[in-house]
């Protein structure tokens, strides 16, 4: 991604974020944030049944006091209960993935234990504003979903999660004639602030499967792969 300019002098996001380094073989991890109600857990669970008879994947969610979206993940059956595991912040969820990895990093290294070998891990935060990030030491790229209730105006709020995420991912655009809300606004702002990272419009009513999500993580998975 080209660099841009502050105070004159070439500046780039992409060169200012480390990566995690990943050993060889090792599962691509995936963080999935965004408010509260924006459809994460749903986006986990669309992703994991497209991918899970085709590759080894466990998944990881946040919460502050409780495990409501493992639960539902398990009620839904979308992977065998031993691939779902939960951290329970007791604060802020950015803190656990952002700040202080560590209950998020045991609760890998157990998945990891047992389920060898695995493919992909997703690492959904709690329902958080939009200034919540993962750490690069956590993950190995981020999505973050927003959604078309909150308004065409949450794009150029911008904000972290949605300026700097690898994909945007702008939810429940079936919505849109109920709320007032102009996608092509949506799509224009975010493309304004997010200097060429790639967003994705999705409705999981009208596309259960996530079919341009998915196809992104498939690219990754791919990238990591070669």
């Amino acid at each position: 991604m080209p660099p841009h300019l502050i105070d004159g002098q070439p500046h780039s996001h992409d060169l200012d974020r480390p990566k995690r380094v990943r050993e060889p073989g090792e599962a691509l991890r995936i963080g999935i944030g965004g408010p509260v109600g924006s459809g994460k857990t749903a986006l986990v669970a669309a992703i994991c049944r497209q991918l899970r008879d085709e590759l080894s994947v466990a998944v990881l969610t946040n919460d502050i006091y409780t495990t409501e979206d493992a639960d539902f993940l398990r009620r839904n059956a979308v992977l065998p209960d031993e691939r779902i595991t939960a951290v329970q912040t007791g604060g802020c969820p950015h803190t656990a993935i952002r700040d202080d990895i560590t209950a998020n990093l045991d609760a890998i290294d157990d998945l990891v234990a047992a389920n060898p070998p695995l493919d992909l891990i997703l690492v959904e935060s709690g329902g958080d504003n939009l200034t919540a990030t993962f750490s690069s030491g956590l993950i190995d790229v981020q999505i973050f979903v927003i959604d078309v209730a909150g308004g065409d105006k949450v794009p150029r709020k911008g904000g972290p999660g949605v300026t700097y995420s690898d994909l945007l991912v702008v939810n429940k655009t079936d919505l849109a004639p109920f709320v007032g809300a102009s996608l092509q606004v949506m799509r224009d702002d975010a493309a304004k602030v997010r200097d060429g990272r790639r967003t994705a419009l999705t409705s999981l009513t009208d596309d259960p499967a996530a079919t341009e999500v998915v196809g992104w993580v498939r690219e990754q998975l791919a990238s990591v792969a070669n």
